[in-house]
């Protein structure tokens, strides 16, 4: 898996089309440097949000398709699995504290549905909590970067199709609800 070396800690630049032809002007993402900005300070709730945004952006970048709180056959759901074009599955499971991390420890349970498991935390979280032995990310609400690597662990072919189907499924329920009249 690539290595993405920075964190977006910047709002993205946006150009406006309001010039004149052949010249383009720069200004300032509308949430730069405003209180209204995404924090990672902020509630638990927020900064999951914020955490996970970051993860799933970098993600696409690396050719994956995520899909946000996916549910497994056993009823758990995972914060975010994410499939490429060769049908690599990986899990993230996001923690927005160290607390967060006690009290919640059913992404044990994950492992055996992926090829890769991650942890997807803030810059700022404690990361000798999280076991070595799984992959771990760092994110913001922008982007996000490989701090370490996930061990490869291989899905059987069985496995490997039905959480395939479960990920179309599930992805393909979701756009329908989204369509409905």
């Amino acid at each position: 898996m690539k290595n993405i070396p920075a964190l977006f800690d910047q709002p993205p630049q946006i150009f406006s089309q309001e010039t004149n032809p052949g010249e383009t002007a720069k200004r300032e993402h509308p949430s730069a440097g405003k209180a209204s900005a995404p924090t990672l300070s902020g509630d638990r709730p927020q900064t999951t949000h914020l955490i996970t945004r970051g993860t799933y952006r970098f993600l696409c970048g690396l050719d994956y398709t995520p899909l946000c709180e996916f549910k497994l056959a056993s009823g758990r759901r995972a914060d975010l699995v994410a499939i490429n074009a060769k049908g690599h599955i990986i899990m993230v499971e996001v923690k927005s504290c160290a607390a967060d991390f006690s009290m919640d420890q059913k992404w044990t349970d994950y492992i055996g549905f992926c090829d890769g498991f991650y942890f997807a935390v803030a810059p700022d979280f404690p990361v000798d909590l999280l076991p070595a032995s799984h992959g771990l990310i760092i994110a913001d609400a922008y982007g996000a970067m490989i701090k370490r690597p996930a061990t490869e662990c291989k899905l059987v072919a069985a496995r490997r199709k039905a959480l395939t189907l479960r990920i179309a499924r599930q992805s393909l329920a979701r756009l329908q609800a989204h369509s409905m009249i």
